[in-house]
């Protein structure tokens, strides 16, 4: 994202099949930031509503229900920010 915008460096957008695996990304990604030394910022959203934005300032995880991310459709919608890995 930098170049693009000033809303973070980096977004991380992935998919969640399941309410469990809303839990199971989150639970891990805040684990791996703490662990790391960064901050969380704000945690928006719940698994029911398909969307749940964790922000660590520089670094902002989407996690998405499937049919809510091709929705809203975020990659192309930042399209001129530089991909870093793509992972299917």
């Amino acid at each position: 994202m930098q170049g693009v915008t000033l809303l973070a460096d980096y977004f991380v957008l992935c998919n969640a099949e399941s309410t469990p695996q809303f839990g199971a990304i989150q639970d891990e990604v805040q684990k791996q930031a703490k662990a790391a030394g960064a901050r969380s910022v704000h945690v928006e959203g719940e698994p029911a509503s398909g969307w749940v934005l964790l922000d660590y300032s520089s670094v902002v995880v989407h996690i998405f229900d499937p049919e809510l991310r091709a929705y809203y459709n975020l990659e192309g919608l930042w399209k001129d920010a530089r991909l870093v890995v793509r992972i299917q």
